[in-house]
């Protein structure tokens, strides 16, 4: 999409708006092949399809108006034989998932992109997020990671429909 802005990821760092983020990839590296639990970020163009927050963490006033909060009984069903497969569910939920809601930062802000969604293929890999990362470069399950700030810059830039261009 002409104008839309982009973000081109690899494992050396991503880039967008002429700018150089230093990012984390996941720890099975950059693949054209994606399975469930298999640690690899896939390669290939994805779309971003949405942006939550911790409202306790970061204000609405700092992130794009398309932004939302992140409930306290938010999840994420990663669990191949759940119907509710790579959505966005409420707790209690009697499938595998992850908790959006958590201790550290890692989830105050999640920006969600199309890999595998909405309608998923179980066990081609739940989920592909840009989120806060755990240290600098540390890998991920999947996802890419960025610093707190280096992510803000990049929600405040991207909008739906932005690509997320991820090259081996």
């Amino acid at each position: 999409m002409i104008g839309l802005p982009h973000l081109r990821v690899t494992a050396f760092g991503a880039k967008m708006a002429g700018r150089h983020l230093p990012c984390a990839v996941g720890r099975g590296g950059i693949g054209l092949s994606k399975r469930e639990g298999d640690g690899v970020t896939p390669a290939g163009v994805h779309k971003i399809v949405g942006l939550l927050y911790r409202p306790d963490r970061i204000a609405k006033v700092d992130l794009p108006d398309w932004a939302l909060p992140i409930g306290v009984n938010d999840i994420w069903s990663d669990d191949p034989t759940d119907p509710d497969y790579n959505l966005l569910c409420r707790a209690p939920h009697p499938f595998g998932h992850e908790k959006l809601r958590r201790s550290d930062p890692l989830y105050d802000m999640i920006l969600l992109t199309n890999y595998n969604w909405p309608y998923a293929k179980a066990g081609a890999g739940s989920a592909i997020f840009l989120h806060v990362w755990r240290k600098a470069r540390h890998p991920t399950a999947g996802c890419v990671a960025f610093a707190k700030s280096d992510l803000m810059w990049v929600a405040q830039r991207l909008r739906p429909a932005s690509r997320v261009i991820i090259q081996l």
